[in-house]
């Protein structure tokens, strides 16, 4: 297995570039990495000390700063190191100044300023927070998406996952014997997305998450026809109701909600009421 050292350094919140690190860094396997990560590097007094540091652990250095003098300076010590310093937004920003025909502010932090759209995010969140598994449906008109499905399908980070793009959602677990309330049925604005999954993955989930709060694992929650019986209700209430169905077997959070914006876009562009209930 091959060991690195990875060095992140930023002249903001770092949260950019830790996702392209993180993005990156999926393409490989059997890989060990190890992260040094320095946010909001202003300074010549700071990058020196975190140049230390970089010494002590060489690797890659990765960053995104504006500062041409603080940038010229991590260089110059990176190239001293015998290190590779690598731009992650250099050629994104070149390209999109040749496309745009303009230059680049070049003002730290600027993709964090607190505009509408970050408030937005932050509405969506509380919301989101707050019309979890099932809460307060009375106010589920207010909400962009309304995700069902039943117990451990992916529901709750799926809508956080939503809410931090800026979708206000509310989730409800679809359970047998507690029909849930008639007001999901008369919904008009949002969109009722339901998430399905494969029995066998259901009962696996369900089952380690008895064991991890130390309960028994054999139990009707994981019995194998109780659980058929929870999907093929839920299934039916998709169709009857004309609401797409999402299978979440083998997706990630971040596809399953993909998939979810996806049907989201194909709604406003066609004006239907709902998209169907086709799995997808």
């Amino acid at each position: 297995m091959t060991r690195l050292h990875l060095h992140l350094l930023s002249d903001s919140t770092g949260e950019t570039l830790e996702m392209i690190a993180k993005a990156a860094l999926s393409q490989f396997d059997d890989t060990d990495v190890v992260r040094h990560f320095w946010p909001m590097v202003r300074s010549q007094a700071h990058l020196d000390r975190i140049i230390s540091d970089i010494g002590a652990n060489p690797g890659l250095v990765l960053y995104t700063m504006v500062s041409q003098d603080i940038r010229k300076a991590l260089e110059e010590r990176c190239r001293m190191l015998g290190l590779p310093a690598v731009p992650a937004l250099d050629a994104v920003i070149d390209a999109l100044e040749s496309a745009l025909g303009q230059q680049a502010k070049g003002r730290p932090g600027r993709q964090h300023t607190l505009d509408a759209a970050y408030f937005a995010r932050v509405d969506a969140i509380h919301f989101t927070i707050a019309h979890d598994d099932g809460i307060a449906h009375e106010d589920w008109e207010e909400a962009d998406i309304v995700l069902a499905g039943v117990s451990r399908t992916s529901k709750t980070p799926t809508s956080i996952y939503l809410a931090n793009r800026g979708y206000k959602v509310a989730n409800i677990p679809v359970v047998v014997q507690s029909p849930p309330p008639a007001d999901l049925f008369r919904l008009k604005k949002p969109l009722v997305v339901g998430l399905t999954t494969a029995p066998e993955r259901l009962i696996q989930v369900r089952r380690n998450r008895l064991l991890s709060l130390n309960q028994s694992p054999e139990t009707a929650y994981v019995d194998s026809g109780q659980v058929s019986d929870e999907l093929l209700y839920a299934r039916r209430m998709f169709a009857d109701n004309g609401w797409p169905v999402i299978d979440v077997t083998r997706r990630s959070i971040e596809e399953t909600a993909a998939a979810v914006i996806n049907l989201l876009k194909e709604r406003h562009v066609h004006g239907d009421a709902q998209t169907g209930t086709k799995p997808i």
